[in-house]
């Protein structure tokens, strides 16, 4: 430092009060707090909030907790530096994030740290600072520590820490009562918190974190659904050259929503529907940051909305994926969207074929189909199959007038499709019911029964039972249909 040099801190209420504008929601600054009882290797946090009385939200873990020294490090502003290399399981980056989390919500945090019999508290008060108009930091007497809620709790612990937000201001804003506003809130963050950190509530990849929520247990929601999607292909490892770790890519496709009950596509599909919920799932050291993106490198669509890529990135690359403050944000290197891009063609493209075909298999392109698809200068169009062989069949029983008005019906259906309710209902994931399977199965038999026994009498079986093959409907039920065959064979 010269002589010369002019040592110009920051005016402390007006930059404590401007970073409550970082943008945080309050679902991201709970998120915020767990990080720091992850880092203490906690096996616990119980969050707890009530409106009585003095308003507070609470959260304690079992961690290892704070001495002196290091809950004052704890709450200064910018307390580690981005560019220090951190602990496997330090979800931090800025040094901000508890305070800047807390006072996102409220004017008043109080962090209260239990090691062995040392019990110690520090306390930001927004009030406070605004009189003193300095970094005043307080150290908390006894009485102001038993006064907090929960602390009784905190005793009981061999180790951990207890985080208080108290005058709620920016948590009832916008709406009429506190109270109301801030249970319609928890439940967001009750829904945010159990997909955010759900491997670690399953204690997938390391260690279970349990958490509580006015002692109601959080369950794991898997984005992934992996009891029923489909892993397309294996783990891949990108590097990046000159840095430690790795980043590891799994995709997975989602089973079609014809697959899915009306819970599971609800469960599924969220407020946000399948289709704004595709892409890639970015995760640092098993937490989830940002979700429900392709980072522009193809367009969200219909087809590709089954597809989800599970990324795993360690904290040592969080520089090249220019993480925000808020931890909910984040962005690929060049080395890595290089490679994504070119693995995420194939991984929709899979998306794509669970959607079109179901649980149909491909047909050869001389099917004959019930619909055809004719393209036009204008665009698109979807007929009825004039010539279907069933129509042919139910024409010989028909006279002229009769086959003309069949025709003119058929024309009618084709010429009014739901295209609209289609389109809507498509893009709002709603289940399209069908005829169960059973029940389409014994109708094409019916359907295969006459046309075999009229096929033994004319000569030409061989013939039909090879157009079976690759005729809708039949072509999906040609088990069933040798099966009706052999009873027509021995009963004639």
């Amino acid at each position: 430092m010269r002589e010369t040099d002019i040592n110009c801190p920051p005016y402390a209420p007006v930059l404590m009060e401007s970073t409550r504008a970082i943008g945080y929601s309050i679902e991201a600054a709970v998120a915020d707090i767990i990080d720091n009882s992850i880092a203490a290797n906690a096996s616990y946090v119980k969050v707890y909030f009530s409106t009585s009385g003095n308003p507070y939200v609470s959260f304690l873990d079992d961690g290892s907790g704070m001495d002196d020294a290091t809950i004052t490090e704890a709450m200064r502003y910018g307390s580690c530096s981005p560019l220090k290399q951190r602990g496997e399981n330090d979800l931090g980056r800025y040094g901000l994030g508890m305070k800047t989390a807390s006072l996102s919500q409220c004017k008043c945090l109080s962090v209260v740290s239990k090691q062995g019999d040392l019990i110690i508290g520090r306390r930001w008060d927004l009030d406070y600072i605004a009189q003193t108009e300095a970094w005043s930091l307080q150290q908390l007497e006894t009485a102001e520590i038993n006064a907090l809620p929960h602390i009784n709790d905190l005793k009981r612990l061999s180790n951990g820490t207890l985080v208080v937000w108290q005058n709620l201001d920016k948590i009832k804003l916008g709406s009429l009562t506190l109270e109301k506003s801030l249970e319609t809130k928890m439940d967001d963050v009750k829904k945010h918190l159990e997909l955010v950190f759900h491997r670690y509530l399953s204690g997938d990849g390391g260690p279970k974190l349990n958490i509580e929520i006015n002692g109601v247990k959080l369950l794991p929601f898997d984005p992934f659904f992996v009891s029923k999607s489909t892993i397309i292909m294996d783990d891949e490892k990108i590097e990046v050259p000159g840095r430690i770790g790795k980043v590891v890519i799994r995709p997975y496709v989602l089973p079609h929503p014809s697959n899915m009950s009306k819970t599971e596509l609800e469960k599924y599909g969220g407020k946000e529907g399948l289709r704004n919920l595709q892409g890639f799932y970015i995760y640092r050291n098993r937490r989830l940051l940002t979700w429900g993106t392709w980072f522009k490198l193809i367009k969200m669509d219909e087809f590709s909305k089954l597809a989800r890529i599970r990324v795993d990135i360690p904290n040592s690359l969080d520089d090249l994926w220019t993480l925000d403050i808020k931890k909910s944000t984040a962005y690929p290197p060049e080395v890595v969207k290089t490679r994504l891009k070119q693995l995420v063609g194939t991984m929709a493209g899979s998306s794509k074929r669970s959607w079109t075909f179901r649980q149909r298999k491909e047909v050869a392109s001389n099917t004959v189909h019930v619909w055809d698809k004719v393209e036009t200068r204008e665009g698109v169009r979807y007929v009825v199959n004039m010539d279907h062989p069933i129509l042919d069949l139910l024409k010989k029983h028909l006279d002229k007038e009769d086959q003309k008005l069949l025709h003119q019906y058929l024309e009618t259906v084709q010429n009014n499709l739901p295209f609209n309710n289609l389109h809507y209902d498509l893009h709002s994931d709603v289940k399209i019911v069908q005829d169960k399977d059973d029940v389409e199965r014994a109708r094409v038999c019916y359907m295969a029964k006459g046309i075999i026994k009229n096929a033994i009498r004319n000569g030409n079986l061989d013939t039909v039972m090879d157009n079976f093959s690759r005729i809708e409907p039949f072509l999906y039920y040609m088990d069933d249909i040798h099966a009706v065959l052999a009873e027509v064979k021995i009963n004639g």
